[in-house]
């Protein structure tokens, strides 16, 4: 029986798709795709900087059409159709990997565990970052053209000094993209949207604007006081919008109340699947920086950014939304405990987050 190990489909352990779906056997196969190679990427975490950095996969799929394109990540259940082979960070994919030749090895995370992988896989070519002699994350600046090089030691140095950080005026893709020789033109994050998507029980008629109310226990310097969310909701219907509260486990008591003293819509807390499509029916998402920002951005929502504690260059918003900052200013900058005596997130008005989520609405 003939085989084509050299498959784009190939997967030797289990039938491949093809044959899964007509039956079919190598020889002869109509579906038969020769496999040139295989890129990895490394990007771990957190889940929405996988979200975002799932432009890069444009052209990476236009110039590497016939590679199996492997990404391995924390969150592999975030990852679009079009990556070939989604694979979580455990004891059986480093085993793989450890044996396994890449054409081309893509690692955008500085973390030791994923500069380590990619200074451990076999590969003539790396881009980002990888594993110095001392054990401590390097930018990769051989094997690569000077402008790559020079965005990787960027983009490392912005990890290290928060003032060359605030300094930076490239948005993360920008960043991404360059360090992998590209130049960002506007492309899409890549998010699938569940098929069968939930509809949930909300009105189909009207501006549906959804409130997610948390940012994760760990960034509390974040957060947006309760009575400010409970006044804007009150001002959304006064004005004909539908607010939907968003929000996880963490989140599901606030949100209780909030529905409770304001009449807002909560449908619940849900699987990350189920939180998508919920997310999906929404018009205008109102959050600070999390990973629903990101789903917000994947599923092309217009969106209204709390940010206090981050450089807003780094934020690509695609002409879809409004970054609100507190009156006062902020002094913890990337910290995730709030520093001062007065709470910066305080003097972030709702009257003004009103007022963007109204010019947003009003946008064709």
């Amino acid at each position: 029986m003939k085989i084509r190990r050299d498959c784009f489909h190939f997967r030797g352990h289990v039938p491949c798709r093809p044959h899964k779906r007509d039956g079919v056997h190598c020889e002869g196969c109509p579906d038969f795709r020769p496999r040139a190679g295989r890129i990895l990427i490394i990007k771990l975490g957190a889940a929405g900087d996988v979200i975002r950095t799932t432009p890069l996969l444009h052209p990476l799929k236009r110039d590497y059409p016939d590679h199996v394109l492997t990404w391995v990540t924390d969150f592999p259940a975030l990852l679009p159709a079009v990556v070939d082979d989604a694979v979580p960070l455990n004891t059986e994919t480093l085993l793989w990997l450890q044996n396994t030749p890449f054409d081309l090895v893509i690692n955008l995370d500085k973390d030791r565990q994923a500069c380590a992988l990619a200074a451990q896989v076999r590969t003539g070519r790396r881009w980002g970052f990888t594993l110095a002699d001392d054990g401590i994350c390097r930018p990769v600046t051989e094997g690569v053209t000077p402008q790559q090089a020079a965005a990787a030691e960027a983009k490392f140095h912005t990890g290290l000094f928060d003032d060359v950080n605030q300094a930076c005026t490239l948005s993360y893709p920008q960043e991404i993209f360059a360090i992998c020789g590209y130049e960002f033109e506007g492309q899409e994050y890549i998010l699938d949207v569940p098929e069968p998507a939930a509809r949930f029980d909300l009105p189909e008629e009207g501006v549906l604007v959804g409130l997610n109310t948390g940012c994760g226990g760990r960034w509390t310097s974040r957060l947006w006081p309760e009575h400010h969310w409970e006044t804007l909701v009150h001002d959304l219907r006064r004005e004909g919008f539908v607010p939907v509260l968003l929000g996880g486990a963490a989140e599901d008591e606030r949100n209780q109340r909030l529905a409770d003293r304001t009449g807002a819509l909560y449908p619940g807390h849900f699987d990350l699947r189920t939180f998508i499509s919920l997310m999906d029916r929404c018009d205008v998402v109102v959050t600070a920086v999390t990973m629903a920002m990101h789903i917000a951005l994947g599923l092309g929502k217009k969106l209204v950014l709390f940010n206090n504690i981050f450089n807003p260059h780094e934020f690509e918003l695609y002409g879809r939304g409004r970054i609100l900052a507190p009156d006062s200013g902020c002094t913890c900058f990337f910290q995730p405990r709030c520093t001062r005596d007065d709470f910066c997130m305080e003097t972030l008005a709702p009257a003004k987050v009103l007022a963007a989520v109204r010019e947003l609405a009003d946008r064709s």
